[in-house]
């Protein structure tokens, strides 16, 4: 699929969304919104793809934030909808994946382009990276999942703070508040990205898209966490990914799972 925001790009299993508006910093607008969830649509559905890595294209920016020219006339109804529309589309979409989605986050990571960072599944960062939710200072609240998820991250207090003061925190402090897994120089961020890509993409992809969704479970009102990993765990015996592991293992060969 041709896209006008965004490149794809497929490698040996492990597939790469660009987002490509650099003169805009990667802002998302809805069209920019609308492809991406188009793109993750279409790697879940490719038998080929085992983890999906998604970054802005430059130096300077994952993604500074929404296109706020947009959406700056909206009214209530409006904007409820935007963001209604937007966490089900991309941010909720991403977030449960089957598939593992790493954030490379290349630099600003600001608003809307924290909360898409926040919906994968987990992020790394080069050293240049600066993250928050600004949007307190435009008279607004982060509406794409941010109030939400920053909190299970880093905990309330600190997620208080940074959305109320509307700060800004570095690659280093975010890993010290485990936002961020991993902090490493621009140039070494892909490789890194893509080294622990195959190291997933080794394993069982089915037991993998399994501990998604239990993992996922914990974070959802009214849903009972250790049932989905029993279910989830139960499930896995049925597979042929399980009867090969097992076997493997007690043959003491590296398991060739069936969909590698």
């Amino acid at each position: 699929m041709s896209y006008n925001n965004i490149v794809v790009k497929e490698n040996n299993g492990i597939t790469t969304i660009t987002i490509n508006r650099p003169n805009k910093l990667n802002a998302l607008n809805m069209e920019t919104i609308k492809e991406l969830h188009e793109a993750f649509k279409d790697e879940e559905a490719d038998e080929g793809t085992k983890v999906i890595i998604l970054t802005g294209s430059g130096e300077k920016a994952f993604v500074a934030g929404a296109d706020i020219s947009e959406f700056a006339d909206f009214d209530v109804k409006e904007g409820t909808n935007l963001a209604a529309k937007g966490q089900r589309i991309l941010f909720d979409f991403v977030e449960n994946l089957s598939k593992p989605v790493i954030a490379a986050v290349n630099g600003f990571a600001l608003g809307g382009g924290l909360e898409l960072a926040l919906a994968c599944h987990f992020r790394i960062a080069s050293d240049n990276a600066k993250m928050g939710l600004p949007e307190v200072s435009l008279g607004v609240i982060p509406g794409y999942g941010g109030t939400q998820r920053l909190p299970q991250l880093i905990g309330k207090g600190r997620a208080m703070e940074l959305i109320m003061t509307a700060s800004m925190i570095d690659a280093n402090q975010a890993l010290n508040y485990g936002l961020v897994n991993h902090v490493t120089t621009q140039e070494e961020l892909l490789p890194l990205c893509e080294k622990i890509a195959r190291k997933i993409s080794n394993n069982s992809t089915v037991a993998v898209s399994s501990a998604i969704k239990a993992i996922n479970a914990h974070y959802k009102d009214g849903v009972n966490g250790f049932n989905i990993e029993i279910q989830e765990f139960g499930n896995c015996f049925g597979t042929d990914d399980f009867t090969e592991g097992t076997t493997a293992f007690l043959q003491k060969r590296k398991a060739d799972f069936p969909g590698k």
